[in-house]
């Protein structure tokens, strides 16, 4: 029983001979970080436009609305006034809805120009990762063979 092997000990040893990076673990959650705040900021812009142009929508509409709510002198003018307010609402909303697709189509392009970066930043993070993490294992091996 004197001659048996301590494998726990042995185990031990060997996994102690096996670094573990952190440092990779770390850049890779920088990198995760920085893009979500990219994302974000990207959204927060275009909801910032959104709102603006639905604020400014919303008042050229009650201006409209405060003139075909003014008294007529004839009959006539209160279904001129509803045409009016009618075809420039038409107008405005044709204008309204092609700059919010512009604020849509400019987020679509920044979050594809984002993700691609960052693909090639995580791409590069995980190749330099892995090669690191084979020179110490391939290191730690040869270390725990010579013993």
């Amino acid at each position: 029983m004197a001659n048996t092997q301590d494998f726990t000990a042995v185990m031990k040893d060997m996994m102690g001979s096996f670094p573990v990076d952190t440092k990779a673990m770390e850049e890779a959650f920088k990198t995760q970080a920085t893009l979500n705040e990219k994302l974000s900021a990207v959204a927060l812009d275009a909801a910032s436009k959104s709102a603006e142009l639905s604020n400014k929508w919303t008042k050229e509409t009650i201006a409209k609305l405060s003139e075909v709510s003014k008294a007529k002198a004839e009959p006539a003018d209160y279904a001129k006034a509803a045409t009016d307010f009618a075809s420039a609402s038409a107008e405005v909303a044709a204008e309204n809805m092609a700059a919010f697709a512009e604020i849509a189509k400019k987020v679509q392009t920044e979050t594809v120009e984002l993700l691609m970066a960052a693909g090639k930043d995580m791409s590069e993070d995980a190749t330099a990762a892995v090669k690191k993490a084979t020179s110490d294992v391939t290191a730690a091996a040869k270390k725990a063979a010579a013993k």
